[in-house]
């Protein structure tokens, strides 16, 4: 994978062939554990439940918390099981963005008849509050 877009597109791919396969219905964990086996079957690098600290305004690290999936140290992905995704799961993964100072993110949904993945991306502008 040469940019974040390239692993991003690999990524959605494997996902969406996760969920033709193995359908909706399956927690969470198995989806976690499918697309972390297939990513580093092709060689990508995947860390699961991986700490990520959580800093506040002025650099002061305030706690951990635990990413789903973090792929190729650049990639926060944050996975659901649910019948549709709400808004707490996209202020969620924007939450752990910002507060992790980690740019690209993508929340993905294997619990539903149709499959869902959307990226986020914060810049290091939109971090920063007036």
């Amino acid at each position: 994978m040469k940019t974040v877009f390239e692993l991003c597109d690999f990524i959605r791919e494997t996902s969406y062939a996760i969920h033709e396969y193995h359908g909706q219905g399956h927690l969470e964990k198995v989806y976690e554990n499918a697309l972390a086996h297939r990513l580093r079957k092709a060689g990508v690098k995947v860390e699961q439940q991986h700490p990520i600290k959580v800093y506040d305004e002025d650099g002061t690290i305030i706690g951990d918390y635990f990413a789903d999936l973090f792929v190729e140290d650049q990639l926060i992905i944050e996975l659901k099981a649910v019948k549709s995704i709400a808004d707490e799961h996209v202020a969620q993964i924007l939450g752990y963005l910002k507060s992790s100072r980690i740019e690209h993110g993508l929340l993905i949904n294997f619990g539903s008849y149709r499959f869902y993945i959307k990226k986020y991306a914060l810049t290091p502008s939109s971090k920063k509050k007036p």
